[in-house]
């Protein structure tokens, strides 16, 4: 449980980064901690703000989105290509929450998560998680908000923890805040491609700075995450077991998988203590 006589020196400010969220995808248990857990933890008096991608089988008029045109209008270089960066916004009623949907033509329009119809992935994902990730930092620099704890989950999540280390540090926004990185079952088998490293640099970085191979699959992104990581919580019973073997040797603090915690919602308390140890 919280330590109340320390909430002095607590994280206040809470930032989720999520790939998949109930009621706007499909129930699972990443897309169920997706609401339930920024819900659980704003009841435990916290301020926060929640993102995830604007995929295209999120039905717009259904779910109430619309967009945000003071937080719209940037662009986001990837690859050379200006692409336009739109943040849109919808309400959970029941959990009394806000979430921010960060969408572009190209990468979020599509029916489809991350594989075609054929099961086949898509060529640009490393791309999209390029463009989520940047997109997000760029949104709440434009909101002056200052999370004290960015809490990413989902593989697609997974560039945003190099970007806040390298790329934004000395952003006075970011300046205090800290990563904790839940790992899943969602991590991706196949290969982004040998452009990956390249994909991530913007500004004055080089491919060389990411410490990125040429054969990056969905366990090395993940290792790439948690090495930028404050702290890790293992969310899954089935992350790969080298991933696990990988995150037990970081010297950052962490968090086991406990079935029980999952099962009757405590992991919540679990997590809001595990903040304010970071």
């Amino acid at each position: 449980m919280l330590n109340h006589c320390n909430m002095g020196d607590s994280a206040k400010k809470i930032l989720f980064v999520n790939s998949e969220m109930v009621p706007y995808l499909p129930d699972s248990p990443l897309a169920t901690i997706g609401k339930d857990l920024p819900q659980g933890i704003q009841e435990r008096k916290r301020e926060i703000r929640t993102f995830m991608p604007r995929y295209g089988c999120i039905n717009e008029r259904k779910n109430q989105l619309h967009e945000v045109i003071r937080l719209s209008g940037i662009n986001i270089i990837i690859s050379d290509v200006d692409r336009p960066l739109v943040i849109k916004v919808a309400s959970i009623a029941s959990a009394r929450i806000q979430v921010y949907f960060i969408d572009n033509e190209d990468y979020f329009r599509r029916k489809q998560l991350y594989r075609d119809d054929s099961g086949k992935f898509f060529a640009d994902n490393s791309e999209r998680a390029v463009f989520f990730a940047r997109g997000v930092l760029e949104t709440v620099k434009k909101l002056r908000w200052s999370p004290d704890i960015i809490h990413c989950s989902g593989w697609i999540s997974h560039v945003l923890p190099f970007y806040l280390k390298k790329a934004y540090k000395e952003d006075p926004i970011f300046s205090n805040s800290k990563v904790v990185l839940s790992l899943y079952d969602d991590v991706p088998q196949e290969k982004f491609g040998p452009d990956f490293a390249s994909t991530v640099c913007f500004g004055g970085m080089k491919p060389e700075d990411t410490g990125l191979g040429k054969d990056v699959d969905g366990t090395e992104l993940a290792k790439f995450a948690a090495k930028y990581a404050d702290g890790i919580i293992i969310a899954s019973p089935n992350i790969p077991l080298v991933l696990k073997r990988y995150c037990s040797i970081l010297t950052v603090p962490s968090l086991p998988y406990i079935d029980n915690l999952y099962r009757d919602g405590s992991y919540i308390d679990s997590y809001n203590s595990f903040y304010d140890k970071l």
